[in-house]
């Protein structure tokens, strides 16, 4: 038997939570074109024959600009522990190496960890521009294994999880078959709401937003979950716009969302989302405890 933990690091926008999708076959992480989307250490269990892989999709590395952002980068540093193999996702667009995915590389460098570069968003360059990334990246670093994906289309997806396994060591299974993540049911309906708001917000406003479960009842008997959810702005002028005219944003993003988490939970659902602003909760220490316990 081998098993062994994996994570993810990159940029923000270069595709980790959608990889992480991918390798798992079902939506673990939410996604979105806008940076940082991911905040928490997502965990992804996959079980194969006598191998069990444990994912960690981490939030993107940047600059701490505020509280929110410094508790994600002590998340990704926390992931980065006693990790077996490290997943360094770099964009195929990228014309060079960047200076802060050298700074990634020597950090990689300083972790006692095999490595795999996974270059993502393949289908959407041409191959001569892939090996020359490739030169320009194994000059850079001693990585075990290189490999072009495409996460969006699950190309190259089940060759890279050949190339973890080859990596891992013996040992024993931290969890049981029929586990797929570390997410409770509560976290994955914060998260999809929170991800339908991402999608259909202006740029501003997402980044400052926060979904909490305030109650999820379930009827089995009706096969029915009722849930009360409360999305967190941080200005006023913020709440018009994520409720919009009349109601239809954020009609709009139950609408969307209750459809997902059907799906998760495959029961009916009736959502309800109330909005209510938290000025500065992305620099109060309490609040950030709040809602992400």
């Amino acid at each position: 038997m081998k098993s062994g933990f994996i994570t993810i690091l990159g940029r923000p926008n270069v595709g980790k939570s959608t990889l992480l999708n991918a390798i798992a076959g079902q939506k673990i992480a939410i996604t979105s074109n806008k940076p940082q989307t991911t905040r928490t250490a997502i965990k992804a269990i996959i079980t194969q024959g006598d191998s069990q892989l444990i994912f960690t999709d981490t939030p993107g590395i940047h600059k701490p600009k505020n509280k929110l952002g410094e508790k994600m980068k002590e998340t990704i540093e926390d992931a980065e522990e006693g990790v077996d193999v490290i997943l360094f996702l770099i964009d195929a667009n990228d014309a060079s190496i960047s200076d802060a995915n050298k700074k990634i590389i020597e950090k990689i460098k300083s972790i006692n960890s095999s490595r795999i570069l996974v270059i993502n968003k393949v289908d959407s360059v041409k191959k001569e521009h892939i090996l020359e990334l490739i030169k320009l990246y194994s000059e850079e670093c001693d990585f075990n294994a290189i490999i072009p994906i495409s996460a969006l289309k699950d190309d190259g997806v089940k060759r890279l999880m050949k190339e973890i396994i080859k990596l891992l060591p013996e040992g024993p299974f931290y969890y049981s078959e029929d586990e797929f993540t570390d997410q409770t049911e509560r976290q994955i309906v914060e998260e999809t709401i929170r991800e339908k708001c991402l999608r259909l917000l202006d740029e501003e406003v997402p980044h400052g937003i926060a979904v909490e479960v305030i109650s999820m009842k379930k009827r089995p008997r009706k096969k029915l979950y009722d849930i009360d959810a409360t999305i967190y702005c941080e200005k006023k002028s913020h709440k018009g716009i994520i409720i919009g005219k009349n109601g239809i944003t954020l009609k709009r993003i139950g609408e969307r969302a209750r459809q997902d988490i059907e799906k998760m939970l495959d029961y009916q659902v009736n959502l309800q989302l109330w909005v209510k602003v938290k000025e500065g909760w992305r620099d109060d220490p309490n609040k950030l405890k709040e809602f992400y316990k």
